[in-house]
C-alpha cells in the first residue's frame, strides 16, 4: 500500500526529531519535517499536515495544506480557546498526547475523505452495500454488517489492502470504529455466521447472477468482502 504523506510543523527540535524516529519505519506513513524553504506546499501529494499552534505563519501555512486537500491536525499544549475557533484544522489534539494518538488520528481522517471521494459520497455506495448485505442475511443491527460494509468501502479504495487483511484492513476499520483489529475480524466473521445459519446461500447466488456457493459452502471474511467489492467495482465502472 502506498504510504500516505504527512509534514509536520514543531518548533521544538527535540520533540521534532523523536517524532520523526517514531515515524521512521512505520509502513503506513512518511513523516517530513516542514520548513518554509520547502517546496511541498506546491504538491498534491502531501495526505495531511500537523502543526503546533505556537508555529510562525500557522494559519497561512495550514490553509495552504487544506486547500490542496490535506487533513490538517493541531496540536496545542492549552485547554481549548477562541484563537482555535478560526483556525482550518480537522483535528485538534491537547497535551499530553503521544504519537500512537497523533498516528491513529491522522490516518482515520485520511481514510475518511479517500471513502468520500473516490466512492462519489458515501450515500450510494451504502444503498448498493445494504442492499447486497440485507438480501445475503446479514442483519444492520449487527457490529459485522457496520464493519462489512467499510471493509468493501476499504477495499474498492485500496484494492491492496484485500492481500493484507490482518495487518492493513482490520486495523483501518479498528480505528475509524475506536475498537480493536480482534473484534473487527470476529464481528465479520459472526456476520457471515449468521447470513450462512438463515438459509439464504440463494440470494447470494442470485445478487452475483451465477452459482458461487452451494449448500454447506461459507466464504471467508476476506473471499466476501473481496466478492462485494469487485461487484462495487465493475458497477461503478
Amino acid at each position: 500500500m502506498k504510504k500516505f504523506t504527512i509534514v509536520f510543523c514543531e518548533t521544538n527540535t527535540s520533540l521534532l526529531s523523536d517524532c520523526i524516529e517514531f515515524f521512521k519505519n512505520d509502513e503506513e506513513i512518511e513523516l517530513l519535517p516542514y520548513s518554509g524553504e520547502q517546496k511541498v506546499l506546491v504538491s498534491n501529494t502531501v495526505n495531511g499536515f500537523i502543526a503546533d499552534v505556537d508555529f510562525p505563519l500557522l494559519r497561512e501555512t495550514m490553509t495552504s495544506f487544506k486547500e490542496r486537500g490535506a487533513k490538517v491536525i493541531l496540536l496545542s499544549r492549552f485547554p481549548k480557546t477562541s484563537f482555535e475557533d478560526n483556525l482550518p484544522y480537522d483535528a485538534v489534539l491537547y497535551k499530553p498526547y503521544s504519537f500512537a494518538e497523533i498516528r491513529d488520528t491522522m490516518i482515520k481522517l485520511i481514510l475518511q475523505q479517500m471513502l468520500i471521494v473516490k466512492l462519489g459520497g458515501n450515500k450510494v455506495i451504502d444503498e448498493k452495500l445494504s442492499n447486497i448485505f440485507i438480501r445475503a442475511g446479514i442483519p444492520p443491527h449487527i457490529k459485522g454488517y457496520q464493519f462489512l460494509r467499510e471493509a468493501v468501502k476499504l477495499a474498492v479504495t485500496q484494492p491492496d489492502m484485500i492481500n493484507a487483511i490482518t495487518k492493513k484492513l482490520y486495523p483501518s476499520i479498528a480505528r475509524l470504529y475506536d475498537t480493536t483489529p480482534s473484534k473487527v475480524e470476529r464481528a465479520i466473521r459472526h456476520a457471515i455466521e449468521v447470513a450462512w445459519n438463515r438459509g439464504k446461500i440463494e440470494n447470494i447466488n442470485a445478487i452475483f447472477g451465477i452459482k458461487i456457493y452451494g449448500k454447506g459452502e461459507k466464504p471467508t471474511n476476506g473471499e466476501l468482502i473481496a466478492l462485494v467489492a469487485d461487484k462495487i467495482m465493475i458497477e461503478s465502472v
